[in-house]
C-alpha cells in the first residue's frame, strides 16, 4: 500500500491518500498535549505503543462483534484504516469520578459510579469542545437523527463493557475512556481514531498508580514507562 499525501494532523496522529480512495493510513505521533493543546510536550516512542496499544485493543473489540476501521497494522508507528467521515461527538464512557466530572459536579475523586456514565462532547477546539446534550447533538447536525445518536452512546457502553473486565483482569482499573465514531460510505457506524493511554484513563488496581496520559498533565512524568506498563498488561495471557 503507497503512502501519499498528508491529509490531515491531529494531535496524536497524521492520515494519509493511499493508492485506494477508500483506505487511508493512520501515523501515531509521539506528541503529547493536555488542555486543548495549550500544554504541549513530545516522548520518544510514545507513537509507537499507543499503535500497539490501539491495535490490540481494536482487534479485541472486532471479535467481540464492534465494527472498526482497522485493517490491519502496518509498521510500528502505523495502521491501514478504512476512511470514513467522523461524526463530531467525543463519547465519554465512565466508570470512576476523576476530571472534569469532578470539577463539575463535586463528586470526590475516585468514587465509583453507580452505573456506566457516557457523557457526549461536542469536536471543536476552538470552543474547547463543550460537555454537550442530545438536543444540541440534533440541533448541531452533529448526527443525522437520534437513532445514529442512540447506537454510538450504546456502542461507548458496550465497549466498556467488554474493556472493562478484560483491564480489571490485569489488575488496571478502566476508570473513563473516550471513543469516536465515523460513518462509511455505506453509512454503516465504525469505531474510529483510537483507544489508547492518551484517550483511557487506567489506574493500577491496587494502588492507583496513574498509568496513562495524566502523567503528563498533572506532570508526574514517566510516560513512557506507564503506557508501557499498560501494553505489557495487555500482552499478558
Amino acid at each position: 500500500m503507497q503512502k501519499k499525501e498528508l491529509l490531515y494532523e491531529g494531535k496524536g496522529k497524521k492520515l494519509y491518500a493511499t493508492d485506494d480512495k477508500e483506505l487511508l493510513i493512520s501515523e501515531f505521533k509521539d506528541d503529547l498535549t493536555a488542555f486543548n493543546a495549550q500544554k504541549k510536550g513530545n516522548e520518544k516512542g510514545k507513537g509507537e505503543l499507543n499503535c500497539k496499544i490501539s491495535t490490540q485493543l481494536f482487534e479485541i473489540l472486532t471479535k467481540e462483534g464492534i465494527k472498526t476501521h482497522l485493517i490491519k497494522t502496518l509498521d510500528e508507528n502505523s495502521q491501514l484504516i478504512k476512511k470514513v467521515s467522523i461524526i463530531p461527538i467525543e463519547v465519554v464512557v465512565r466508570n470512576i469520578a476523576t476530571g472534569s466530572l469532578t470539577k463539575r459536579l463535586g463528586i470526590k475523586e475516585g468514587t465509583v459510579l453507580p452505573f456506566t456514565l457516557a457523557e457526549f462532547y461536542y469536536k471543536d477546539d476552538a470552543l474547547g469542545d463543550p460537555l454537550i446534550n442530545d438536543e444540541h447533538c440534533l440541533i448541531l447536525n452533529a448526527v443525522k437523527n437520534r437513532a445514529d445518536l442512540q447506537k454510538i452512546r450504546e456502542l461507548g457502553v458496550k465497549i466498556n463493557d467488554i474493556l472493562k473486565p478484560f483491564f480489571a483482569k490485569r489488575d488496571l482499573k478502566l476508570v473513563d475512556f473516550k471513543v469516536e465514531f465515523g460513518l462509511d460510505k455505506d453509512g454503516n457506524i465504525l469505531l474510529a481514531d483510537e483507544i489508547s493511554p492518551d484517550s483511557c484513563r487506567f489506574w493500577d488496581a491496587k494502588t492507583n498508580e496513574k498509568l496513562d496520559k495524566d502523567r503528563f498533565r498533572q506532570g508526574i512524568g514517566e510516560v513512557k514507562v506507564a503506557y508501557e506498563e499498560v501494553l505489557k498488561r495487555i500482552l499478558k495471557a
